[in-house]
């Protein structure tokens, strides 16, 4: 029987699964990059590790496992109209530097994943999505971890690249929320890795055995490396059988206050709903932005922030909140984050303007 969790027992024992396997706990990076003047924000739990993945450094141990907080402002529009979309997330990752590679990778996510000890899913209820032409990790699933067929579905965009750096072939897993779910997708999106409300994947494991040049050609990378990612929110919604992201305990305190504040009900009207989720994923962003070191401005990240702001601002007129009042929400994401990010606790005063 999966357990339900909160999201903070879920990202401890990600952690402590990963290090009785032989792992190193990397701390989260801040959200601006220090070393990495191609991106505007830590956008992945493996930004922060390209150096190890291209060579340029050797790290302690080759197995290292993270919660790292991550930032994506690529489409703030859609932000608040869909169950998981979000502007800040945490990414649970599990890496191996030419150390482990295919079997092992997919032998830990299926143990921690089904194992009583850790979340205790069902199995029949994972699928998993591969590249048609990895014929190793189908053998992997099909034969050591006993996957029938019928569950494991070939996928050509089963390859993970986003631009320079590590790229290689991927596999996902899946979960199968019901039939309660998904109702109102087209017939012909109702599969693992379609586009559905029925089954969420929950981990994607990529499998890096390629560099991706400034030139677009693709190289081996010196050693093989493992890269994983969970998205916390999206494993604490699927632990916590809450329909989104929104309804789990990383968001509802949030949601709480905003009510308090607004008179409002959240889970009551669709276009309501759209503002409160806006509010509360804007002011998560905003907050751990700040207690990082990047402030409102013109341009570049500040201006993200400003966008941020402004279309939090926006959307609580619609709920008829006039008077300031995103300092009261920035305490609350403080208080939901504070075991494992007590910076944002500890920057709060500058925060207190919004």
């Amino acid at each position: 029987m999966m357990k339900k969790l909160k999201a903070s027992e879920i990202r401890q024992k990600y952690l402590d699964f990963f290090v009785e396997k032989g792992h190193m706990v990397e701390p989260s990076a801040p959200l601006v990059p220090i070393d990495d003047d191609t991106l505007l924000w830590i956008n992945s739990g493996v930004a922060t590790l390209k150096k190890y993945f291209d060579g340029r450094e050797t790290p302690k141990k080759p197995r290292i496992v993270n919660s790292q907080k991550a930032i994506r402002t690529n489409d703030i529009e859609n932000v608040g109209f869909t169950a998981r979309h979000h502007t800040f997330f945490e990414m649970l990752g599990n890496f191996s530097i030419g150390d482990y590679f295919k079997q092992e990778a997919i032998e830990f996510a299926w143990e921690f994943l089904t194992s009583d000890k850790w979340m205790g899913m069902e199995p029949d209820k994972l699928y998993v999505t591969i590249h048609p032409e990895d014929m190793e990790a189908y053998n992997i699933w099909h034969k050591d971890i006993g996957l029938e067929e019928s569950r494991i579905i070939r996928i050509e965009g089963n390859f993970w690249d986003i631009g320079e750096g590590p790229s290689g072939p991927n596999t996902e897993i899946f979960y199968d929320r019901g039939e309660a779910y998904g109702q109102d997708d087209p017939a012909e999106e109702m599969y693992p890795g379609g586009e559905n409300e029925r089954y969420l994947e929950v981990w994607n494991l990529v499998f890096s055995e390629f560099n991706h040049n400034k030139d677009h050609s693709y190289t081996p990378l010196p050693n093989k490396n493992i890269d994983t990612g969970m998205g916390l929110e999206r494993m604490a919604s699927v632990s916590q059988n809450v329909r989104t992201n929104y309804e789990t305990d990383l968001f509802m305190p949030i949601m709480n206050e905003i009510e308090k504040v607004s008179g409002k009900q959240y889970l009551v009207n669709n276009e309501q709903d759209v503002a409160f989720k806006v509010i509360a994923d804007h002011i998560r962003t905003i907050a751990f932005a700040i207690s990082d070191g990047a402030l409102p401005a013109n341009e570049g990240r500040g201006y993200v922030l400003r966008r941020l702001l402004r279309r939090a601002v926006r959307f609580s007129q619609t709920l008829g909140i006039n008077e300031p009042f995103m300092y009261k929400l920035v305490d609350i994401v403080a208080d939901i984050m504070e075991s494992y990010y007590p910076n944002v606790k500890e920057k709060q005063i500058s925060l207190s303007v919004l």
